[in-house]
C-alpha cells in the first residue's frame, strides 16, 4: 500500500496513451455520476460514483488517481455547479481517489480490502475533512455538520461495501481479461 514502487508505477500511467484514455473516460462517468446523487441534510448527499472511482483507483493506483480526482471534481464542478466553489472539496476527491489506489492498485482485491478503502474514506475524507469543509463554508459549526455526515456515512456503509462487491464481481473478470488489473485477483464474493 505504502510501496514507493506501486507509487511510481502509477505515476507513469501519466505517460502511457492507453491509461490516459481510461482516465479520461474515468473522469467523464464520474462527472456524470456524481451529477446525479439524492440530497439528505445540509451540504449531504448520497451518491454511487465511488463505485467508478473504485474501478479506477484498481486500475491506474495512487498517484494518477490524485490527478483524476482533483479533474473529476474541477469539471463536475464547472458543469454542474451546486454552490460556491471550494478548493477543499476538491482535495476530499483526490483523497478518495488516492486511497482506492492505495487500496486495490496491485493489491488482491477482496471483501475485507474493499470495506476498509470504503471504511477510510467515509470517516476520514466524508466526515472529518467534509465536515471541516462545510464548517468553513457555512453557518453552522463542524460538529453540527460531522454528526450528521457520521449518522449518514455509517448508516450507508453497509450498503456500499455490498455494492462495491457485486461492481467487483462483475469487473474483475473484464479487468483480468483486458490485463488492467492483476492476474491473480478473484471475485470478491465473501461466500465462496
Amino acid at each position: 500500500m505504502f510501496n514507493k514502487e506501486i507509487w511510481i508505477k502509477s505515476a507513469s500511467h501519466l505517460k502511457n496513451t492507453k491509461y490516459l484514455a481510461l482516465m479520461a473516460i474515468f473522469i467523464a462517468l464520474r462527472v456524470v455520476v456524481a451529477s446525479m446523487f439524492i440530497p439528505v441534510a445540509d451540504n449531504l448527499r448520497i451518491g454511487i460514483s465511488f463505485l467508478v472511482a473504485s474501478v479506477e483507483g484498481a486500475i491506474i493506483g495512487p498517484a494518477a488517481g490524485l490527478l483524476s480526482g482533483a479533474l473529476a471534481d474541477l469539471i463536475g464542478f464547472m458543469l454542474f455547479p451546486s454552490g460556491p466553489f471550494f478548493f477543499g472539496y476538491t482535495l476530499s476527491a483526490m483523497c478518495s481517489s488516492m486511497v482506492w489506489g492505495m487500496f486495490l492498485y496491485e493489491q488482491k482485491i477482496s471483501v475485507l480490502r474493499l470495506g476498509a478503502a470504503k471504511a477510510v474514506i467515509n470517516y476520514f475524507v466524508n466526515v472529518l475533512m467534509g465536515s471541516l469543509w462545510s464548517a468553513m463554508m457555512y453557518s453552522k459549526g463542524f460538529i453540527y455538520y460531522a454528526t450528521n455526515s457520521l449518522i449518514k456515512n455509517t448508516v450507508l456503509l453497509p450498503l456500499e461495501i455490498i455494492a462495491l462487491v457485486l461492481v467487483f464481481s462483475v469487473m474483475i473478470p473484464i479487468l483480468k481479461h483486458r490485463n488492467l488489473i492483476r492476474g491473480d485477483n478473484t471475485v470478491p464474493i465473501p461466500w465462496k
